[in-house]
């Protein structure tokens, strides 16, 4: 499976979105510091994924995107199909009839694809949460 920095980009969007309060609008420029993505680039992810139906825009002052759905509702493999299209449902190598390792690469393919697609929004945030407040930093000096 093949993923662009585009599809990258809209990974780790959807999923600072599923990191904070439901039904509050996040600003772009709070997404693209926390995830460290171009803004403008960002802007074209994110009006790419309201069109896929995964995030919802407000407008105003307190305005921003957010979830359109849960996400225990929205899995990788929904926004890495959407984001790159048939390109990433297809074998990233090659398949040949005379290759001893043809029928491996395809079962290695579809095991990634079982991944992704079981692997929703609200796990990825509830193990990093899980991460994160097991790190106690070393002060010593």
């Amino acid at each position: 499976m093949n993923i662009s920095v585009k599809g990258e980009y809209a990974l780790h969007a959807i999923f600072d979105l599923a990191l904070q309060k439901a039904g509050a609008p996040i600003k772009i420029a709070d997404i693209a510091r926390r995830q460290k993505i171009p803004q403008k680039f960002l802007e074209l992810i994110l009006a790419g994924l309201k069109q896929g139906g995964f995030v919802e825009s407000r407008r105003g002052a307190e305005g921003g995107y957010l979830l359109s759905r849960t996400p225990e509702a929205i899995t990788v493999g929904q926004v890495m199909r959407y984001v790159e299209g048939s390109k990433s449902s297809k074998p990233a190598r090659k398949q040949n009839a005379a290759d001893p390792f043809g029928e491996t690469w395809k079962r290695v393919d579809q095991a990634v694809s079982d991944v992704i697609d079981q692997t929703t929004f609200a796990e990825l945030a509830r193990n990093w949460r899980d991460r994160q407040s097991h790190y106690v930093p070393n002060w010593e000096i």
